[in-house]
């Protein structure tokens, strides 16, 4: 996938604004919406906010059509901000404080995931008022993260769970699953699908939700399968599925992986043991960050050209585990030179770090929907302080 900014654009913006900075267009997160419409007809979406909380990337959503993912009272916060009706989300974290369940309530989300009987009890005094979805443990060995480890009932205790839950005068009204975050086969969704089917013609409670989660790679080295060729076995087995099912799904890396790139610039440079080490003013403590939490690499290249070299790209921190790439081959680099992260929405400001109190990257927004200016998006569930303005120059689309 290309790049959504020029070279001598990226240059321009370092220069007004200084570095490090991360770049959304959200014409880029729309294309990726579409696109994943298209590869699932007919799935209602709710975008996984903890992905990237970002209030421009909520509202294009939003514009879009979609429902939100929501799995904290701060994330709750920033879709009220938003003015996003609760009824379009749904809250998926499997374990809760009573406090997180009050909160959504009152926010009128009233949509909730359970996994076990501990959970449900927790709902026993709100059972008037919600509808749960029981979250389903399926392994997946194709997915970067497997987030079944964690989270998930056994599949045979899940009638017997859906029985408990009628015994407490609680509503369950379906399914749901994640296989994993970037799964490079569809394979485990299939069988999640079949075996959650199996289980909603087999209650004795009527089911009609079915949530397949998330997990639609991101195409960070350049050679993932296509969205619609990737989703074509589960379009299959959905359409299996009897047509009162309501099927949704929770996609987030695969929304914002692409729209967002990230400039930084060398602020220092040396020779160790023979190789060269270029210090970044961004690292894994910052934008970075999902090299470590989210096992991500992600493409990096400068706006340089010429014979390349092995060298190494480290963070501006004082921690020797703040190294980005090594054994990286890039043109030889002066102080003061940008480098570009590219696929770099996902799970990168939202595990961003104060770590040595350095400021993170600043996020500037493009072609967001009803605007005309170019932002920082700096979310208040991230940053204390309140956002900046920053005037426009800049228009891709």
């Amino acid at each position: 996938m290309t790049a959504f900014l020029k070279d001598i654009e990226i240059q321009q913006l370092a220069e007004q604004h200084g570095a490090p900075l991360l770049v959304l267009d959200c014409a880029r997160l729309q294309q990726q919406y579409d696109d994943l419409q298209a590869a699932l007809p007919g799935v209602e979406f709710f975008y996984a906010v903890k992905a990237l909380p970002n209030d421009a990337v909520i509202n294009t959503l939003k514009q879009l059509g979609a429902g939100f993912d929501i799995a904290s009272s701060g994330e709750i916060d920033q879709v009220h901000r938003q003015q996003i009706n609760p009824r379009r989300t749904i809250h998926t974290h499997p374990i809760k404080k009573d406090r997180d369940i009050r909160d959504a309530l009152r926010f009128g989300c009233t949509t909730f995931v359970v996994d076990n009987i501990d959970e449900l009890k927790k709902f026993r005094k709100y059972r008037h008022r919600v509808g749960l979805l029981l979250r389903v443990s399926f392994r997946s060995e194709t997915a970067v993260v497997d987030l079944s480890r964690k989270f998930g009932c056994n599949p045979d205790e899940a009638l017997q769970l859906i029985q408990r839950a009628q015994q407490m005068g609680i509503h369950v009204k379906g399914l749901s699953f994640h296989v994993g975050s970037q799964s490079s086969s569809a394979d485990a969704h299939v069988h999640a699908i079949e075996q959650c089917m199996r289980i909603m013609l087999q209650s004795e409670v009527p089911l009609s939700t079915l949530d397949i989660g998330g997990g639609f790679p991101a195409n960070y080295d350049g050679k993932t399968q296509d969205i619609n060729d990737f989703c074509a076995p589960i379009r299959e087995a959905l359409s299996k599925i009897p047509a009162d099912i309501n099927i949704i799904a929770e996609p987030g890396r695969f929304l914002v992986a692409p729209a967002v790139m990230s400039i930084s610039s060398v602020m220092g440079k040396a020779v160790r043991a023979g190789t060269t080490w270029y210090y970044l003013d961004d690292g894994v403590y910052g934008s970075y960050s999902g090299r470590i939490f989210d096992h991500a690499t992600y493409p990096i290249r400068t706006l340089k050209t010429g014979e390349t070299r092995s060298c190494v790209l480290a963070g501006p921190t004082c921690d020797s585990i703040d190294v980005i790439a090594e054994d990286i081959q890039l043109p030889e680099l002066e102080i003061g030179d940008l480098v570009i992260g590219e696929m770099m929405g996902a799970y990168t400001a939202a595990t961003a770090t104060d770590f040595n109190s350095l400021a993170r990257a600043k996020v500037l927004v493009l072609n967001e929907p009803g605007q005309d200016t170019l932002t920082p998006a700096l979310q208040e569930s991230l940053f204390p302080q309140p956002p900046e303005l920053v005037p426009a120059t800049l228009n891709t689309h």
